[in-house]
Order: structure tokens, then sequence, then C-alpha cells
């Protein structure tokens, strides 16, 4: 072998080398995931009974896809409102009713997701179901996206009701034609939820919670909710039958990014 080829020999290896190092090695300043507080638990440990359909984690929502920062499909809340919604709970299975809930705490980077879609124009592939009467111009103005959620403070919830026996509910089709979130129950996609007069997360104006155009029997079905979860401290948001914040918050000043994963509460358990 000449010296051209043993110094050739020599540098590859050692390349080979440093390669390898590299590819063991962390990259320099790489944060490691941030965990949730221990304040924080899975409904699941607290609420074991409660209906969980986890909306985000899949692509029938507004956005169309799995929403970032959703590893899992599970609901992490702050302790005293995971047992608080365990207390409704109790009240409501004596009455023969579930709870169901959508969306419990939301990462940060999860809303920077909705923001993004919100200001891309161009995407309106989930209109027809979603918002369907707002031009999604108006998503920000309307106040149906907004850069902060309470949902990043881990004490605010989306939830329904669901009568016992649940029936089971059918997976979303990407792609499948769309119904208005304010149709009829029998027309809009199935939930197994008692009917609200809308779907979860319609922008609409029918979905304020005392919206005088709603059934008699749609009104009851969210007096119920409100009622239920307002003897165990919830606070209903009036624009959105499904919304509530548990008062008072344990963290009302701050929004976490934690993702939504399990290890993100690991350990986390009730006393």
């Amino acid at each position: 072998m000449t010296r051209l080829g043993s110094a050739f020999r020599a540098l590859t290896v050692a390349a080979a080398g440093l390669l390898a190092v590299s590819a063991a090695t962390p990259v320099a300043g790489a944060a490691p995931e941030p965990k949730a507080p221990r304040e924080f638990v899975s409904l699941r440990t607290v609420a074991p009974t409660i209906i969980q359909e986890m909306r985000y984690t899949t692509e029938h929502n507004f956005v169309g896809e799995p929403v970032d920062g959703y590893r899992q499909p599970l609901c992490i809340l702050t302790r005293p409102a995971a047992e608080a919604l365990g207390r409704a709970q109790s009240q409501l299975l004596r009455q023969g009713y579930s709870l169901k809930v959508y969306d419990c705490y939301r990462p940060q980077r999860a809303v920077d997701h909705f923001v993004r879609w919100a200001k891309d124009l161009d995407d309106e592939a989930m209109k027809q179901e979603f918002y369907p009467r707002v031009d999604k111009s108006r998503l920000f103005a309307d106040g149906y996206i907004a850069e902060k959620s309470g949902h990043s403070r881990g004490s605010t919830v989306d939830l329904t009701i669901v009568k016992l026996p649940a029936e089971p509910t059918r997976d979303y089709v990407p792609g499948e034609p769309l119904t208005a979130c304010y149709a009829p129950s029998s027309e809009r996609f199935p939930d197994n939820s008692v009917d609200m007069g809308t779907g979860y997360d319609c922008f609409d104006t029918l979905s304020h919670t005392d919206d005088p155009r709603i059934s008699a029997a749609q009104r009851a079905n969210r007096q119920l909710l409100k009622g239920t979860l307002g003897a165990q401290g919830f606070v209903n948001l009036p624009e959105e039958w499904w919304h509530f914040t548990y008062k008072p918050e344990p963290f009302p000043d701050t929004y976490f990014d934690f993702p939504v994963a399990r290890r993100s509460v690991a350990g986390h358990r009730a006393p």
C-alpha cells in the first residue's frame, strides 16, 4: 500500500470514529422534554369511569390532522380539577349518565398549531363540519382562535354527557363527506353523547350555552352538564357549551408546554 493509500485509510478510520462518537453523544444544548409539575395527574388515576374521546390525537377535528403535542389519547388535568370531575361523575352515574371528555390540558405547542392553521386561509378541509357559516379570516376576530388558551393552565376541560350504557361510536374516516356541526343530531357525525344542539368544537353562535334557538331537550341537556359541573366549582364559558374551568385554578397565570403523554405524569398519583 502506498503512503498516500495508508494516509487515506487512516483518515477514513478516524472520520468513522468521530461519527460514531457524535452519534452516541447528545447534541449540545438539546433540552430534555418538559414534564408536568406534581400537581398534574392523569384523569384515569382519579376518575377511571369517565369516558375519554381525545379528539386532538386524531384527524377528526377542525385542523384535520393530529395536533402538535398530543402524543397519546389521555386526559391530563391539575389534581383539584380531576378530583372535582370525579365528584361530578359520581353524581351523574347515579342518574344513569357518564361524563365524556374531548380535551383537557392542552400544551402551548398545540395552541401554536391552531394559530398557524388559522392563518393559512387556503386550508379549509374541515370547514363544512366545524365552521360552515364562519369565514376563516374571521376566526381570530370572532374569538374562535387565540394565541393563548386556558387549557394550557391545566384546569380547563371540554366535555359532554353520555347516556348509559354508552353506545360505541365509529371511527372518523379521513376524506369522508362532512356534515355541518349544527345539523340535527341524526345527520351530523355520530357521537354517543346526549344531543347538545351542536357537535363539539362547532364554531357557530348556536354553540353558545344559552342560545335561545335550541330545543327544550337540548337546553335541558346543557343545563344538566352546567349544573352538575357548577356544583363542583367549574365555570362555563358562555360561548361554548362544552368548555369549563375549575376555580380557583392552581396555575392561573402559567401556560405549560409539556406534551400530552403518559411519561409527562408518570408516577403522579392522587393522594
